[in-house]
């Protein structure tokens, strides 16, 4: 991997070897495909066929290291095009550098506008604002997308196929909060703030149906509480409903109130198909639907936006589980997955997903919270193992 206080050499099949900083990569002959990065000082093999494409990888915090390392190897063994730059955030961020979110980290992103990050811990209640947020903002990462897919058979729900967009900057995350202190009690009454704008409505609305008629998806369900927050999601139901006019010719639509869709998505998930909503909104219905499907373990998530695409698991770091080697990275691969459909390598993301579905269900390897025994390199090395028998 690439890291930004070393250098690295590169040797190109065919071609001379030649080096550069590893702080400001630059991007090889585009002639030539996948380029392996391990460590500083270690020569980089590159085979010639598909561009590279340099990206930010984001190991994160607690579990974060342990998964991302073991979907590197998969996308390593896979042929992925991606020539990473590691960089800390949360915690990691911390510690290196006293800042979650290191400029060095944010320069990379800048650069490079593609990344894959594992999970990054956020204090409850005090401590440094989200890091995650702050990349949303950063970046204009405006939109979340979230889909479940069911993995496994036998769970509680079966063939769950449901993708989530959210609005990822307005709303209720925004920030914008303070207390009013009343006798000695500084924090007698807290005041937080939402914000929604017809742009940032309209923007959300419109890539929700752009992705579903992309995607050959069913129907796009426009999810509110414009009924009692008649101004904050009162907008957006009314942006909504304006975009779905220009659309309603391609893609029906169709609206809910937000406590309606979560009791609907418990009785009967399978009414859905693409869910567009607001930011809190979103973040609640995309760890409910993922429960349909077995659980954050199983959830992938993509930030898009103008400025970079970010990847990610929706989970946490899980700190109780960090460094014992148990932790499915399922979520990270499925997101490393999109990521490879995002640069248009549908191809590799493909055999990534079927080699997924055979290791978990014909070969009946899966991590503690699915039921098996396999540890995080266990499962990773038998999606490898499925990868390499589909080769020969």
């Amino acid at each position: 991997m690439i890291r930004s206080s070393c250098r690295v050499s590169l040797t190109l099949r065919g071609n001379r070897t030649r080096s550069h900083d590893g702080s400001e990569p630059r991007t090889p002959n585009p002639e030539l495909s996948f380029l392996r990065l391990k460590t500083c000082n270690t020569k980089i093999v590159q085979s010639a066929g598909e561009k590279v494409i340099p990206a930010t990888l984001i190991p994160g915090d607690g579990i974060g290291p342990e998964i991302v390392d073991a979907v590197v190897m998969v996308l390593d063994s896979l042929g992925a095009p991606f020539a990473w730059e590691e960089h800390k955030a949360g915690m990691a961020g911390v510690e290196a550098h006293g800042d979650p979110l290191p400029q060095p980290t944010l320069d990379s992103i800048r650069r490079t506008r593609l990344a894959l990050k594992g999970p990054l811990t956020t204090p409850v209640g005090g401590g440094y604002r989200s890091s995650n947020v702050r990349l949303r903002e950063e970046f204009h990462l405006y939109a979340n997308v979230r889909p479940a897919r069911s993995l496994t058979p036998g769970g509680r729900y079966e063939n769950i196929d449901l993708v989530l967009v959210r609005e990822n900057t307005e709303g209720l995350y925004v920030g914008f909060e303070h207390y009013i202190p009343i006798g000695d009690d500084p924090h007698a009454v807290a005041i937080g703030s939402g914000v929604n704008t017809r742009v940032g409505c309209r923007r959300i609305v419109e890539f929700a149906f752009e992705y579903a008629i992309r995607n050959r998806r069913k129907k796009v369900t426009v999810v509110h509480k414009a009924n009692i927050l008649k101004a904050l999601t009162g907008l957006f139901l009314e942006t909504a409903r304006d975009v779905g006019k220009v659309y309603e010719s391609k893609m029906p639509m169709e609206e809910r109130i937000v406590d309606a869709c979560a009791m609907q998505l418990v009785l009967n998930p399978w009414q859905f198909d693409v869910i567009v909503t607001t930011n809190l909104f979103g973040d609640i219905l995309s760890d409910e639907i993922a429960g349909l499907v077995g659980g954050l373990g199983m959830a992938p998530a993509a930030n898009i936006g103008i400025d970079a695409a970010i990847f990610e698991a929706v989970h946490g770091s899980a700190p109780d589980i960090a460094g014992k080697g148990i932790a499915n990275p399922l979520a990270v691969m499925l997101a490393a997955a999109m990521m490879l459909d995002h640069v248009a390598r549908n191809d590799l993301a493909d055999r990534m997903r079927k080699a997924i579905d055979l290791t978990l269900n014909e070969d009946k390897i899966r991590t503690g919270d699915l039921g098996g025994t396999a540890s995080t390199k266990e499962f990773a090395q038998a999606v490898i193992n499925r990868l390499n028998r589909a080769e020969s």
